[in-house]
């Protein structure tokens, strides 16, 4: 299980995590709180997040670590089960609440207009109706609250089967529209940024910034970063260098929409 707090994982959840973490603490001013830290139920500076697919708590925990509430929607009950053992080991099972459930029946298990901040990540690619999923997030939100989306980005699938000698299935996934290699493809569905910024938009949000995750990491060799001296650190550097520069989006794994109902 990753971790955006160790070394290694956060060469998937660093970008992700930073951003977050900056957007919680605007958002705890904007309400008027003091930042929290350790903060328990009730005290100021804590926010509801609702985190949808949030399995098994990548993303909750640490945010929990920080003193918020979080709710974590997803279908797993083994990715639950793995949530509510991270959340133990980590000292903030008081703050983190797991559902068994999925965007689509999404008010069925949680509170409609409950939440300062939504992760909706790792969503859209499996849900059968994106737009649908995504409007169920917004729904969630209180006024003016703060939206996360992380969804598979196209053009980082095609250069990872090119630069894998699989030529045909990179031009499949360029030709197909949700973009996919071919029958053994694992994810349903990729994103452009321009296609998940528009559903972002189309949902009513403020879309605030755009970042390509994954940029180098899944291209460079895992040897190599754990045996150069320093190499993890730099790559994590560049990666976050190049995340908000719309000319990385293009080939990035994974695309990070932060937006804002108005």
């Amino acid at each position: 299980m990753s971790d955006p707090l160790r070394p290694r994982a956060s060469l998937r959840t660093a970008v992700v995590w930073e951003v977050l973490k900056d957007a919680l603490d605007r958002r705890v001013k904007a309400v008027g709180q003091a930042p929290a830290q350790g903060a328990g139920e009730g005290a100021p500076g804590v926010l509801d997040v609702l985190d949808t697919g949030g399995g098994s708590g990548n993303f909750a925990v640490p945010v929990a670590r920080l003193g918020h509430r979080v709710t974590v929607v997803d279908p797993s009950p083994n990715a639950l089960f793995a949530l509510e053992r991270r959340a133990a080991e980590a000292g903030v099972a008081d703050r983190v609440r797991g559902i068994q459930g999925d965007a689509h029946g999404l008010f069925d298990v949680a509170e409609r207009g409950g939440y300062d901040v939504v992760l909706c990540h790792g969503v859209l690619e499996y849900v059968d109706d994106p737009a649908e999923g995504l409007r169920n997030a917004v729904a969630a939100l209180r006024p003016a609250g703060t939206l996360s989306v992380l969804a598979a980005g196209l053009g980082g699938a095609v250069l990872a089967r090119a630069l894998a000698g699989h030529f045909t299935e990179a031009r499949q996934a360029l030709a197909d529209p949700a973009g996919r290699w071919g029958a053994g493809d694992p994810v349903p569905r990729r994103f452009t940024s321009e296609q998940l910024t528009a559903l972002v938009e189309a949902a009513g949000l403020e879309v605030g910034a755009v970042h390509g995750v994954r940029v180098f990491a899944d291209l460079v060799p895992g040897v190599l970063v754990d045996t150069e001296p320093d190499a993890l650190e730099a790559l994590l550097q560049l990666e976050a260098a190049a995340a908000e520069l719309p000319a990385f989006h293009a080939v990035a794994t994974q695309l990070h929409v932060l937006a804002e109902r108005d």
